[in-house]
């Protein structure tokens, strides 16, 4: 099908300055065209922030409502549903969402994510996966993971892992503190997370093969990452706006839509958070999207499973940071989109010409207020329900076809 030539007019470049964006069969062509073709269909922006759509990195489900709502035009699906540890599946996968989001799979690690046997990860990659994860848990066996760290770099493929150590976590719903011993919830200390780090930066030292640390959520595990990084080893971290905003004292009435995993943490690993943000240590902002209905929620806290619908949520409290001071809104972008997408081997992420026109509207200013009721998600299980929240997408193209 032939699309018609674009035109976003009087659009801020993620806040920034005025531009016209002229979207050619599907590319991006210019910016600031001098000129366009007869038939160019054109938008007026009306002053909106134009940003590059969203590269979700590691959701649960392909949540599409949701994904759109919230400015995701791509998302790295997460391979414990399934699990995604054939060539086949992986397929399946990879085709989910076509045309209007585009699902990049990634491949499970061991054999039906046991942590035991390595995945048919080179058969995965060509059918379509773009990185290869240990799933909701890390693999424990240390052999196993460098193996793993080994064959995937052999593949040109970033391992993204889970970071906490089972042995010290394992039956437990919270992190060690006031607020688990005041609830009396079985808890674990927040050291868990800087082991498993710990280990795997030595097997990834070892090995020279590039790791992801999907969630980082503490102080000492952010100190290890950003002391590799200075060394010089390739690592790169990410978080979900839940570990930025919200301390443990957010399960106080048992509130299952805070029982996560990782659990929330201390105010002083917060603010550890939020600094790690700001100074370049993470380098991915993600949603990670878990829809969980009321048989999974509806629960005593300690049988509730893990787990928040972020997608629609992802946007609003990435723009908070920005309102906030810790980052810039092009800082933001490159959390949202261009990291996830140099992580998964896309070329895309970034408003340039040449690039998929996977592209968005943003009114920064537009004030809303989360209702887990009215989501667009298959569950709303959000630990930000009730909340004031400001700025949305208002519009959405993938590949210049405009999908809300």
């Amino acid at each position: 099908m032939e699309l018609t030539p674009l035109l976003i007019a009087n659009a801020r470049l993620l806040g920034g300055e005025t531009v016209g964006l002229l979207v050619v069969d599907g590319r991006i062509a210019a910016l600031n065209p001098a000129e366009t073709p007869g038939s160019t269909e054109t938008v007026d922006a009306k002053g909106q922030w134009l940003a590059p759509g969203i590269i979700d990195l590691g959701v649960f489900a392909t949540d599409k409502p949701a994904f759109h709502f919230g400015g995701i035009t791509r998302a790295a699906l997460m391979p414990d549903s399934g699990p995604l540890d054939g060539a086949g599946l992986v397929e399946r996968a990879a085709k989910g969402g076509k045309p209007d989001l585009w699902v990049h799979p990634l491949a499970a690690a061991t054999k039906g994510l046991a942590g035991q046997e390595l995945a048919e990860i080179g058969l995965m990659k060509q059918a379509g996966a773009r990185a290869v994860a240990t799933g909701r848990a890390r693999i424990a066996d240390a052999g196993v993971m460098r193996r793993v760290l080994s064959y995937a770099a052999s593949l040109g493929l970033t391992v993204i892992v889970h970071a906490e150590d089972e042995g010290l976590t394992a039956g437990t719903v919270a992190t060690d503190g006031e607020m688990a011993t005041r609830l009396g919830l079985a808890s674990a200390p927040a050291v868990a997370e800087a082991m498993a780090i710990a280990r795997d930066l030595f097997l990834v030292e070892e090995t020279g093969a590039p790791i992801h640390f999907r969630q980082v959520t503490t102080a000492r595990g952010l100190d290890l990452v950003r002391a590799a990084k200075a060394r010089g080893v390739p690592v790169t971290c990410g978080i979900t706006p839940a570990h930025l905003f919200l301390s443990d004292t957010a399960i106080g009435d048992f509130r299952t839509f805070a029982r996560l995993s990782p659990p929330l943490r201390s105010e002083d690993d917060r603010h550890a958070c939020l600094a790690a943000i700001a100074d370049g240590t993470i380098d991915v902002l993600a949603s990670g999207h878990d829809p969980r209905g009321p048989e999974d929620k509806r629960l005593p806290f300690a049988e509730a499973q893990p787990g928040m619908a972020g997608a629609e949520t992802l946007l609003a409290m990435g723009l908070q940071l920005v309102r906030d001071g810790h980052i810039a809104p092009t800082r933001l972008f490159d959390l949202l989109a261009a990291n996830p997408a140099r992580l998964l081997g896309l070329d895309a992420g970034r408003i340039e010409a040449g690039l998929d026109a996977d592209v968005i509207l943003i009114d920064e200013g537009t004030p809303w207020q989360v209702d887990a009721k009215k989501m667009a998600a298959y569950a709303g299980n959000t630990p930000f329900d009730g909340m004031p929240v400001q700025g949305r997408a208002t519009a959405l193209w993938k590949g210049g076809q405009r999908i809300r």
